[in-house]
């Protein structure tokens, strides 16, 4: 990482507020390389920098990055299906886990008299809203 792009992350993370929400990493083609979701997207961008990793992928990851932009929504459950619908959308490298559609976590509001609302792997096709 170049002391010009350290002095950018830098000052991208100053900026980063503590509240919930999603952050996306992109290299220097200006793709999106990761996209995660936080409590605290203060707390857990910064420990990217911070913290002496022990995987390799984010050691790699941290390397290529070169920007930083985040979102912030009103509350977990927002962040993470924001960060669901990013993946889908963007399939970013690093997001190994969330990139088949079958194991993303969907909240359900089932089709019934007196819905009811739990969160799912798994799709049924009853009429029901999946979210």
């Amino acid at each position: 990482m170049t002391s010009e792009i350290k002095l950018h992350i830098d000052s991208l993370l100053k900026v980063l507020p503590d509240k919930p929400g999603v952050y996306e990493f992109f290299n220097t083609e200006g793709t999106i390389i990761y996209v995660g979701k936080a409590k605290n997207l203060k707390k857990r961008v910064v420990s990217y920098f911070v913290k002496n990793h022990d995987s390799v992928k984010t050691k790699i990851l941290v390397r290529t990055l070169v920007d930083i932009k985040h979102i912030v929504v009103e509350t977990e459950t927002d962040a993470l299906l924001l960060e669901n619908n990013l993946i889908k959308k963007y399939q970013p490298r690093y997001n190994v886990l969330l990139k088949d559609d079958k194991t993303y976590p969907w909240i359900c509001i089932k089709n019934e008299p007196f819905p009811r609302v739990f969160s799912t792997r798994n799709i049924i096709k009853d009429g029901s809203k999946y979210y």
